[in-house]
Parts: C-alpha cells; structure tokens; sequence
C-alpha cells in the first residue's frame, strides 16, 4: 500500500492508502470526497497538484497540457501513486489552471 497525503486550501489534511488503484478511488474507498467529474481524465474536474512523490499513468490524462503536467499538476481520477505522495487537492488547484485574460 502507498499513502497518499491529500492537503485542502484551508489546511485540512487526509492521508489515504491506495493498493494499486487510482488515488480518486482510494479517497473514496476511505471516505474522503474529492472532485470529481467524469473519472477517466478527460474533463479536468480533479485537477491537483503533486507536491512530493510520483505518480504514473495507465492512460493519458487528456484534460492537462504538456506545460500543465511538467508544472506538477495531475489527475487523480487515473493517477496511481508509485511512491509515498502529497497532494494539493479542491476546486482552487483547477482554479490556477484558468488564465485571466485580463492580466
């Protein structure tokens, strides 16, 4: 089993254990809810940011570009952790993603 650290923006923390799943399925299978939209790394819903660790895919994650991905951001509806992880999680991470054009 790997643990999964999940940080909130307003300081809460969950731990999960994933064993060989998607960090998404292990937060529910432990009861913490996180977005989450269409589960299979096309629309975006989940969004986090990986602050420690690695985590590996078994399809693309579609809904983040290139740019998005080298920054640390990642899907955990389809992300498995390989190692030990810390995660930013919660609407506010998808929210960086999002340019304003008037800046």
């Amino acid at each position: 089993m790997t643990r999964v650290r999940l940080r909130w923006a307003d300081g809460r923390e969950d731990v999960v254990s994933c064993d060989d799943e998607s960090v998404l399925a292990a937060a529910e299978r432990e009861g913490v809810r996180l977005p989450a939209g269409c589960r299979r790394g096309f629309c975006g819903t989940c969004t986090s940011y990986l602050v420690a660790g690695v985590v590996g895919y078994d399809t693309e994650p579609r809904a983040l570009r290139t740019r998005h991905r080298r920054r640390g951001y990642v899907l955990p509806c389809i992300a498995r952790p390989e190692t030990a992880c810390t995660l930013r999680v919660g609407p506010e991470v998808v929210r960086e993603l999002r340019q304003n054009p008037w800046r």
